[in-house]
């Protein structure tokens, strides 16, 4: 067995157990958000939160995907189809 075979078997269970229990309204906006490079101070007077609500939100959303980097959260929720197809589109 491969790496890439090991690591599909990895990620499948947990495809699986985030659609079961999906974003919340706010993580979505969130994700879709930083998916288009804003950063959490513009977030936050978007939203009209504090700049930590959006920190503690980020970081909620990272621990749900098993994340550790923006860059690994953007490609999870693009394998997830979390992310709609105009993703990157202002």
């Amino acid at each position: 067995m491969g790496a890439r075979t090991a690591l599909r078997r990895k990620i499948q269970p947990l495809q699986k157990e985030i659609n079961a229990h999906l974003l919340t309204p706010r993580q979505s906006d969130i994700l879709r958000l930083v998916s288009i490079g804003h950063t959490n101070r513009e977030i936050a007077e978007m939203l009209e939160i504090s700049v930590r609500t959006v920190e503690v939100h980020r970081f909620n959303l990272m621990r749900r995907l098993n994340v550790r980097n923006v860059a690994q959260l953007l490609r999870r929720a693009l394998r997830l189809g979390l992310l709609g197809k105009t993703f990157g589109g202002k």
